[in-house]
């Protein structure tokens, strides 16, 4: 969640301690400047703060007496006349983060208004605390593999958890995040608003606690940024305990002998890596005819082979749980199948706990768009290619934006943070459309898969319909000498190509570390990178990067076109 993505390209300037925004660090003896940190966080932030020094270097104050790191901006923008900000964002998670850190950068006076806690469900509730679990069980089953180990030459012995220590570790983590998102608008000047945010009427904005007393501001842009919930079906009665969402997931209160997981999916299947791990039974109920429905279908059906079949999992697939009802009273929970075609009924299972994983749902209630006649459309707020938002009469709200999962464009904290971006470059006098093929996609399961443009039926289709040919090019790790030095030589990556001009529509890694891996080609995408010119670039070897290196230079590329930038393309 650390990695906001930005498409525009302009550059960032140096930081400055001593400057005419005021910035002072403070830094105990043993600090050097390659040391420092701005909470993780984009520098680029500080380019609104010009350099007193000639070489643009940064000054240090050193204090024996203080190992605090502290940075602070002397004011926060002079807001547009007759406003009392240039942007509100109502939502604090890494949407609208991201969105506040490059208002401050523009120069615009920031308020965002959070009426739970600072990093919203990313941070809280979702990726932070989710790759917690899964670090631990990784190194989990690394030690369980004792031909694995073997192989090294080393000898383990019988590998142990306690449940409370790997809670306490996904707890401490987001603790930790949420406080580095929460300084990092503080020393900023981003003012951080505490309460329920809702439109009241055009550039205006209430919050408050519930029922308590509210206060209205006027903002000459507005933002909303108030994400999702997790998404339960009818018929499922959620206790918390024994039938749970990921929310409840993520605390770990309990590891079960068997759990049944609804959906198979991105959260389901990394909820299922973790609970085999800790030595959980899992059950799959997957509503499609085919387990991992959203991935491209080959590399489904190899993530299948490895992280499905060898683990104890089994699966329903082509059935509904249209009923499902926690244990009590000695009782297990119950869940009632039905076939997902004719509707008759096919089974009932009994078991220890059961995971709801179907999704999430927009938390879009009680905004107050009735006041500028905005509807919802199955609870997604309506926007343009440029995050603007649309009334009822198809027509643009001026002024107000809507981006991450409350639009449904792409539900995924970088895309929000990437749209958050977008739209401040809007705001800020620069036209900007983002193109959201190419934002990456990734599934932290071990190994990984990574995503990032069109799967092959998408490719063909679009072919199909626009009248051009696809190629598709290959490459196993296990040909790579990094992979093979870790024996993990599992996976392979895939790119969908047009070889008559050397266009890349989709590239899908099964792999070690295929999430780190995926970010050359979804640059490439987003910046118009032609087959024909990035196989000339250099990848360190022996490096897992020499897979994508492979793959851009086995592709066959009959045309040439010039590598000039394209227009973004939106979705």
């Amino acid at each position: 969640m650390q990695s906001s993505i930005s498409l525009s390209l302009s550059s960032a300037s140096p930081i400055t301690a001593r400057s005419n925004c005021g910035a002072d660090l403070f830094l105990s003896n043993n600090t050097t400047p390659s040391q420092l940190r701005f909470c993780g966080l984009r520098r680029e932030a500080f380019a609104g703060c010009k350099s007193s020094s000639s070489n643009n270097s940064i000054r240090f104050k050193q204090l024996r007496s203080t190992k605090k790191v502290s940075a602070s901006l002397s004011g926060n923008g002079t807001p547009s006349k007759g406003f009392d900000y240039d942007l509100v964002i109502i939502g604090a998670g890494v949407g609208g983060h991201g969105a506040a850190l490059h208002a401050v950068e523009k120069g615009l006076k920031t308020a965002i208004i959070e009426g739970d806690v600072v990093g919203g469900t990313c941070v809280n509730r979702g990726c932070v605390p989710s790759k917690a679990l899964l670090a631990v069980s990784g190194r989990m089953r690394e030690l369980q593999n004792e031909h694995h180990m073997k192989s090294f030459g080393l000898q383990v012995a019988a590998a142990g958890y306690d449940r409370q220590g790997v809670a306490d570790h996904a707890q401490n983590l987001a603790t930790k995040i949420r406080n580095n998102l929460t300084n990092s608008m503080k020393s900023l000047g981003v003012d951080i608003l505490t309460g329920f945010g809702a439109v009241v009427g055009p550039q205006k904005v209430k919050y408050g606690k519930v029922g308590g007393t509210e206060t209205v501001i006027t903002a000459k842009d507005i933002i909303i940024a108030t994400g999702s919930i997790p998404f339960v079906p009818k018929g499922i009665e959620v206790d918390g305990k024994t039938v749970i969402t990921s929310d409840h997931a993520l605390k770990l209160e309990t590891v079960p002998e068997w759990i049944v997981i609804v959906g198979s999916g991105y959260i389901g299947l990394e909820f299922s890596d973790v609970y085999t791990a800790l030595g959980s039974e899992v059950t799959f109920v997957e509503a499609l005819d085919q387990l991992m429905p959203g991935f491209d279908p080959e590399i489904g059906k190899l993530a299948q082979r490895v992280l499905i079949n060898p683990r104890k999992i089994d699966y329903h697939t082509g059935v509904f749980a249209t009923k499902i009802t926690p244990a009590k009273d000695g009782k297990p929970v119950t869940i009632e199948l039905i076939d997902a075609k004719t509707k008759e009924p096919k089974d009932t299972l009994e078991v220890d706990a059961a995971l709801i994983a179907t999704g999430r749902a927009p938390f879009t209630e009680g905004l107050g768009l009735e006041s500028v006649n905005v509807q919802t459309q199955r609870g997604f707020i309506p926007v343009d290619e440029r995050m603007r938002v649309i009334d009822s009469k198809g027509e643009l709200v001026p002024h107000l934006y809507c981006i991450g999962d409350a639009n449904g464009k792409m539900m995924l904290a970088h895309a929000a943070s990437a749209q958050g971006i977008s739209v401040v470059e809007q705001v800020s006098g620069k036209d900007h459309v983002l193109n959201h093929l190419s934002i990456p996609a990734a599934c932290f399961t071990h190994p990984e898969i990574s995503m990032v443009g069109l799967t092959e039926p998408q490719a063909r289709e679009k072919a199909e319909k626009e009248g051009f040919e696809i190629s598709i090019a290959k490459t196993s790790f296990k040909a790579n000498t990094k992979a093979l030095a870790e024996n993990e030589g599992e996976g392979i990556a895939k790119m969908i190509y047009r070889p008559d001009s050397g266009e890349i529509l989709g590239v899908h890694i099964f792999g070690m570390h295929a999430a780190d891996l995926i970010h050359e080609a979804s640059n490439a995408i987003a910046l118009g990178t032609r087959i024909q010119d990035i196989k000339y670039a250099v990848h360190a070897h022996p490096t897992l990067s020499e897979v994508i290196d492979e793959l851009f230079k086995s592709a066959k590329v009959t045309g040439y076109v010039s590598n000039e930038a394209r227009e973004p393309i939106s979705v």
